[in-house]
């Protein structure tokens, strides 16, 4: 294996110039302000502690940036993973505690050693078979969820545990929603105008830092008014400390299948975002490097306090449109994470969670992408179905299953529409034309079959120009139908079939088969 293969940052490190480095440590500069509050929320959505959110957005960031593909996408901490680690974890160990914390380093562990197992296989385009359709209902859903579950540190119920799924945490809160602290949601409403304002009058600052500095403001203002509104749980300030993660043969097999999932999730969501931006910055992407890239990011920063990270469309778009020259741009955006980690911890501990919990829901609105599901219940009302049930399924279950229902949904209707491929019919003469528009496969063995068995000509043409695959139960079928017709003083033919069909057809040419094959 070549150097670049194993440290693929050395194909552009040394095309550095000093003019890009200082303009990648600009931008690196904005995206750190961007990361701050975003990193702190996405951990408490989690169930972390708050410093959680800055450690994942520092290593974590460091790795997927060289050793990744993409020159403009930043990994992180997000909402959709946040969300998935709390609903996997919380039913296991008390959120915030140590046990959980080293749970959640754990399933991080896990998952990045199946997102490089992937690459490491060349298995990175696998990514694919989670649809689109897949991802948007799951970003819908998640979005509720999220919003759902910051409701208690919006109206001051911080005290109420978090449930598995959706509907569980919505009944909770109806039970205790009569005992609503005012002063947190004053405090809320004034973050959320605030940083709405300020999206909507100056879009190029950092809305969601200013919204929460202003409703911090607002407490320590006023701390007669607002002593009852519980705060960010203070802690030191450090680099990302070294982690032991508790390596339990137990807990390694109850966390698999949300590992699983989570991966998978992650290197979907990454994989978009890097396609998206390399289609505006013109880049080349290796899938599987960027496997490789996101499953290192993963495994070595769990080792460093970073939970499962992955792309940050936020902060990759801000990283391209902010004329980001190099991936050291994501380098710069997460030491000045790390020089905020350690120098202004207790800055964090003025915050107030009704505050966090107001940017939270800004970030869920901007989840709801209403374009996305317009278009797709124009273009396809399967896809659209199942992105429904991925989203209720994301209410319903636990989101992990809820990925992996939306997945079964996809494949379901992949399925059934190439187990019936589009089938042409024509008249020659004395003969009947089928021409037939997908692969002959055992899924669309039935579908085919019946339509021979429908056609009452003397000779019927099979056109097989637009046949590229057919596996043993097709040729069966195709043979069996020959000798069929055959009985009958009929006869089948196929017609213009590409070299790698016919191959496969002519196996079993010499077993009594009076399957006619023209070119």
């Amino acid at each position: 294996m070549k150097l670049p293969d194993l440290f693929p940052f050395l194909t552009w490190l040394p095309t550095t110039r000093p003019r890009g480095l200082g303009r990648d440590a600009l931008v690196g500069l904005t995206g750190a302000i961007l990361a701050l509050p975003q990193s702190i929320a996405y951990a408490l959505i989690a169930g972390l502690p708050a410093e959680y959110g800055l450690y994942a957005a520092v290593v974590p960031v460091i790795i997927a940036c060289l050793w990744g593909s993409s020159r403009h996408l930043i990994c992180g901490p997000t909402a959709a993973i946040s969300v998935v680690l709390f609903a996997s974890v919380s039913p296991l160990a008390l959120p915030g505690s140590q046990d959980y914390v080293g749970l959640v380093l754990l399933l991080t562990f896990l998952a990045g050693a199946f997102q490089w197992l992937l690459g490491a296989l060349s298995f990175g385009s696998l990514a694919n078979f989670v649809s689109q359709s897949v991802v948007l209902g799951f970003t819908l859903g998640a979005a509720l969820v999220i919003a759902l579950g910051q409701v208690p540190n919006l109206l001051g119920l911080a005290h109420l545990e978090g449930r598995a799924t959706a509907w569980q945490s919505a009944m909770e809160l109806a039970r205790h929603v009569r005992e609503v602290h005012w002063p947190s949601l004053l405090v809320a409403v004034v973050t959320l105008g605030l940083s709405i304002l300020v999206r909507t009058l100056w879009p190029r600052m950092p809305a969601l830092l200013i919204g929460i500095i202003g409703g911090s403001l607002l407490v320590l203002a006023l701390p007669g008014a607002f002593a009852g509104v519980p705060l960010v749980q203070p802690f030191s300030g450090s680099l990302p400390p070294l982690a032991a993660i508790p390596f339990d043969a137990e807990d390694i097999l109850r966390l698999l299948p949300s590992a699983v999932a989570c991966g998978l999730l992650g290197l979907v969501t990454s994989l978009s975002i890097a396609r998206a931006l390399a289609c505006q910055s013109r880049q080349v992407l290796d899938a599987d490097q960027e496997c490789r890239g996101q499953g290192l990011s993963n495994l070595i920063g769990a080792w460093f306090s970073g939970y499962l990270s992955a792309g940050s469309f936020t902060r990759s778009g801000l990283n391209l449109q902010a004329g980001a020259q190099s991936p050291l741009s994501g380098v710069f955006s997460a030491l000045w994470v790390a020089l905020f980690a350690l120098l202004g911890a207790s800055l964090i501990a003025h915050i107030p969670l009704p505050a966090m919990a107001a940017s939270i829901l800004l970030i869920c609105w901007g989840l709801l992408d209403g374009r996305s599901v317009r278009q797709l219940w124009r273009v396809s009302r399967a896809e659209f179905v199942v992105m429904a049930l991925t989203c209720v399924a994301t209410l319903l279950l636990e989101l992990q299953t809820a990925i992996y229902a939306g997945v079964l949904a996809s494949l379901f209707f992949y399925l059934k529409r190439t187990s019936q491929p589009r089938v042409l019919q024509a008249t020659e003469e004395d003969a009947e034309v089928l021409r037939i528009e997908g692969s002959i496969f055992f899924g669309a063995c039935p579908y085919l079959q019946k339509l021979i068995q429908r056609s009452r000509a003397g000779r019927l043409v099979l056109d097989a120009h637009h046949v590229n695959f057919i596996d043993y139960a097709g040729v069966s079928m195709l043979h069996d139908e020959a000798r069929r017709l055959g009985g009958e003083g009929r006869s089948l033919v196929l017609r213009r079939a590409r070299p790698q069909v016919e191959r496969e057809l002519r196996k079993l040419e010499g077993e009594g088969s009076q399957l006619v094959i023209e070119g």
